[in-house]
C-alpha cells in the first residue's frame, strides 16, 4: 500500500518557486545570474507600516487571535471594499488569511466536490489549477492567447461553463501576463455569468493597485452587483504594499461562505499572525502615498523591458496593463539551434538554454498553460533589466536556424 496521497499524483510542484531556487543555487555556485523568476516587488515595506507592527509588539499583541482575523483588520478591510470598489462587505462577511494562497485553498476547500468544474483561463497563476486538483476539483482551460492581449473572451468563457461548472476564476491585472481587463471588458464577461447563475465568481484582485497609464481597475461585483452574492472577492498586502513576507490575504463574500471558511481554516492553522495583521491594519487605513510613486517607478520598467525585447530578434511583447509582469512569445525561435547545436524545441528549451549561455532566469509559459512563451517579473532595478535584456538580445541573436 503506498504511503503517500493519491491527491499528490494530481499536483505538480511550483514553476515560479522552482526557478528562483535554481538561480539561488547557480548564484550560490558563483554564477553571475540575474533572477527574474520571483513575483514579489523589491520595495521595502513602508515604514509606518513596519512602525505600527514595532507598536503592536511594544503593546503585548502577540496572542492567538480570532481564526478569521482580528476585528480592527476586519473593519479595515470593509472599509477599504468600500472606498477602494464601491462594494458593501460588513467585517463579519471579511476573513483574513496567511496570503492570499490561503483563503484560495480555504474558498475551494469549502466548496468543492469531486467532479465540481473549475473554469481557469490560460495562461494562469500556476498554483489555481493545483489548489483546485488538490480540493478534488476539475480544472477546465479556457485559452486567452495573444491575438486578444491575454484576455479570456465572453464566448470562450460561455462555451467553457457547464452544468458542472462550479467557479470561474478572475485574475486582473494577471499573473503571469499582466494583463488587464477595462469595465467594459468585465462587463462582458459578468454578462456571461448572469445567464449561467450556479457559476460563482472568484476574483483575485492582488494586483488592483499596479495599473499603468490611465487604466481604471474594476472587480466583477462592482461592475455587476447583480453578481454580489456569488462572488468572493480576494485581495491582500503582498504586493502593493510589498508585504509579501508578512502572509496577509483577505476576502469578502457572502457570510455563509465566509463562515464555512473560517471553520476550515479553524482546523488548519488558526489566525494569521498577530503582528503582521495589525500591520496590516495600518497598510489599509494608513497613507496611501507611495503607491502611485512605486506604480510610476514600475511602469517605467515595464517600457524599457517592452521596448528592448521587441527589439530582440525572434520576440514579441504586448504592453500589459498592469501587474509587475511581462509574457513575450518566442515562437519566431522554436526550431532554431544554440551555438552548441541544441534545438529549440519548447519554450521550456528556451528558458532553459537562456540560463546556461547568459545567466537571465526566467519561467516558462508552458508551466503557466500557454506557450510558446516566457514570464519576466520586472520587479528589479532598472539597471539589472537593463543588463537582463541585453543579455536576453545577446542569446536571442546567437541562436541559427
Amino acid at each position: 500500500m503506498a504511503f503517500l496521497a493519491d491527491a499528490l499524483d494530481r499536483v505538480k510542484p511550483s514553476a515560479t518557486i522552482a526557478v528562483s531556487q535554481k538561480a539561488r543555487e547557480l548564484k550560490a555556485k558563483g554564477r553571475d545570474v540575474i533572477g527574474l523568476g520571483a513575483g514579489e516587488p523589491d520595495f521595502d515595506t513602508p515604514d509606518n507600516i513596519k512602525q505600527a507592527a514595532v507598536e503592536a509588539i511594544a503593546r503585548g499583541e502577540t496572542k492567538y487571535t480570532p481564526v478569521a482575523g482580528i476585528q480592527p483588520l476586519r473593519e479595515a478591510i470593509a472599509r477599504k471594499f468600500k472606498r477602494e470598489n464601491n462594494l458593501d462587505y460588513t467585517a463579519a462577511q471579511t476573513i483574513v488569511g496567511t496570503g492570499g494562497k490561503q483563503v484560495l485553498f480555504n474558498a475551494f476547500m469549502a466548496t468543492l466536490n469531486p467532479g465540481d468544474e473549475v473554469v481557469i483561463p490560460a495562461p494562469y497563476w500556476v498554483s489555481y489549477p493545483e489548489m483546485v486538483a488538490i480540493c478534488g476539483g476539475t480544472p477546465v482551460f479556457v485559452e486567452a492567447g495573444i491575438e486578444s492581449n491575454f484576455k479570456l473572451t465572453p464566448e470562450a468563457l460561455d462555451k467553457a461553463i457547464t452544468p458542472k461548472t462550479k467557479w470561474f476564476i478572475f485574475n486582473s491585472p494577471s499573473n503571469p501576463t499582466g494583463a488587464a481587463y477595462t469595465r467594459a471588458e468585465v462587463k462582458a464577461l459578468t454578462d456571461v455569468l448572469l445567464r449561467h447563475p450556479h457559476v460563482w465568481v472568484m476574483t483575485d484582485d492582488m494586483y488592483e493597485h499596479l495599473v499603468y497609464g490611465d487604466f481604471t481597475f474594476t472587480t466583477p461585483a462592482e461592475v455587476e452587483p447583480a453578481l454580489y452574492e456569488r462572488t468572493l472577492t480576494i485581495n491582500g498586502v503582498s504586493k502593493a504594499y510589498a508585504m509579501t513576507g508578512w502572509r496577509i490575504g483577505y476576502a469578502g463574500g457572502p457570510l455563509n461562505l465566509i463562515k464555512a471558511m473560517d471553520m476550515i481554516q479553524g482546523q488548519q492553522t488558526s489566525g494569521a499572525c498577530s503582528i503582521a495583521q495589525w500591520a496590516a491594519v495600518e497598510a489599509l487605513d494608513g497613507t496611501q502615498d507611495f503607491i502611485p510613486k512605486n506604480r510610476e517607478i514600475f511602469q517605467r520598467r515595464r517600457d524599457l523591458v517592452v521596448s528592448m525585447l521587441n527589439q530582440a530578434n525572434g520576440l514579441e511583447c504586448p504592453t500589459p496593463e498592469g501587474a509587475f509582469y511581462v509574457y513575450p512569445s518566442c515562437q519566431g525561435l522554436i526550431g532554431r539551434k544554440t551555438e552548441g547545436g541544441k534545438v529549440i524545441a519548447t519554450d521550456e528549451d528556451f528558458v532553459s538554454e537562456l540560463l546556461e549561455a547568459e545567466g537571465v532566469a526566467v519561467v516558462h509559459g508552458s508551466a503557466f498553460g500557454l506557450g510558446p512563451n516566457f514570464r519576466i517579473s520586472y520587479a528589479t532595478s532598472e539597471a539589472l533589466l537593463e543588463e537582463a535584456c541585453a543579455r536576453i538580445q545577446r542569446f536571442c541573436a546567437s541562436l541559427r536556424a
